[in-house]
């Protein structure tokens, strides 16, 4: 973990050195269901499952062929936007699943920020599943189609959703900074046309947080005189700076994203079944680009305390059970969402009876776009803008 020294440190001081504290409880505890896991729920969680792996699959075998590829060759800006118009149709599946069909409950609190298109987004990393809920934030803002992500390169071979990755360009890095700063860098060139909507989230701690990796964290801290978080981890300020660096002229604002659970923590299985979790607390705080510092050294003390803020916002919704200010957000329309879910498994319907009782050369069809999005996926090849380009390249941009 690479973190530069803060000026300001919290912690027990024992014989003159800070001592370590231990996790604090709104991390550790785990508290029982908020549901059971009876029949009716897992064989719903799994019929939820096929239905969005279906819905994905139809609509990137028939679709990203015309949006990512053939559209894309004569401009790469409606390219994304008919692109991520599509997916933001099949990602409002999941707000519906969680908030209408397993009605967890999201509370949002902070700002009431207004919709803007190109931000900046950062969040602490409680769950395996913290990401997830950041749509049903975007959602609401009118921009889920264009939020992206940093995952791991790992993901990267997950059969299907990779492709989506891909298509979506989201940003694979393998967590060594010597290997994955030219790759951001180079990516987040691409993203600087202020035409093209933009929510770039990013977990500056890295990883998802365990009471030992906290452990850690600390005894990082003490040796560096940072401070001695029980909530959050250290974050990880390089990988957060440089995206600083090349958007910062082309975003609008920077988002400060602090997400907390009633009694347990949830996993992805959880939501899938509708087991947990009971209750989503989502805090928002909204940065203007201008007021955050220009150099390495300072951008990096700077989200320290943020850090360190965000650790006392954990504490004391741990001692009151809610985040100050709530209620900035209001409900997700029914309706809405309603239309929505019609419109995409009604299509997933068509393409796939097409596919099994139609035409031999929809079968084809498939396969060749299978072929297409596996060979692109796999050597991370994105289709150059050959018509109508600035600068007309002969051969692809391989990422």
């Amino acid at each position: 973990m690479e973190c530069p020294s803060s000026t300001s440190s919290q912690g027990h001081h024992v014989n003159g050195k800070q001592s370590i504290d231990p996790p604090g409880p709104a991390i550790v505890k785990n508290g029982p269901r908020h549901r059971p896991l009876t029949p009716m729920r897992r064989c719903r969680g799994v019929l939820c499952l096929v239905v969005m792996l279906l819905t994905a699959f139809m609509m990137m075998v028939y679709l990203s062929p015309i949006t990512t590829f053939l559209v894309r060759l004569f401009s790469v800006h409606y390219s994304r936007k008919s692109t991520c118009f599509l997916f933001g149709m099949w990602l409002a599946l999941w707000p519906f699943l969680f908030e209408k069909v397993n009605k967890t409950k999201f509370i949002f609190s902070g700002e009431s920020v207004p919709p803007k298109g190109r931000v900046l987004l950062f969040a602490n990393h409680r769950t395996e599943v913290d990401w997830m809920y950041l749509w049903d934030f975007a959602l609401r803002k009118g921009h889920l189609q264009c939020i992206k992500y940093m995952l791991k390169k790992s993901l990267m071979k997950l059969p299907v959703f990779n492709w989506s990755f891909h298509l979506i360009e989201f940003i694979p890095v393998e967590r060594k900074w010597e290997i994955d700063e030219a790759i951001i860098r180079r990516r987040l060139s691409e993203f600087k046309n202020p035409r093209d909507p933009l929510w770039l989230a990013v977990f500056p701690e890295g990883t998802d947080y365990t009471e030992k990796k906290c452990i850690r964290s600390q005894e990082y801290a003490v040796e560096h005189g940072l401070p001695i978080l029980k909530n959050v981890l250290l974050p990880k300020t390089k990988g957060f700076n440089c995206c600083l660096q090349e958007l910062r002229s082309s975003i609008d604002a920077v988002y400060d994203i602090t997400i907390a659970y009633k009694h347990r923590l949830p996993t992805f299985l959880d939501n899938v079944y509708g087991i947990d979790p009971s209750e989503v607390h989502v805090h928002i705080n909204s940065i203007q680009v201008s007021d955050i510092p220009t150099s390495e050294d300072e951008v990096a003390a700077w989200l320290i305390e943020r850090f360190r803020l965000k650790d006392e916002l954990l504490s004391n919704y741990s001692k009151l059970g809610h985040f100050p200010n709530e209620g900035t957000e209001g409900e997700l329309s029914t309706l809405k969402c309603l239309a929505n879910f019609t419109a995409v498994v009604s299509a997933t319907g068509i393409l796939t009876y097409l596919t099994l009782f139609s035409s031999v050369w929809f079968k084809v069809f498939v396969a060749f776009s299978c072929v297409l999005l596996t060979v692109t996926t796999c050597y991370s090849i994105h289709l150059p803008q050959l018509i109508g380009s600035p600068e007309v390249s002969t051969r692809a941009k391989v990422a």
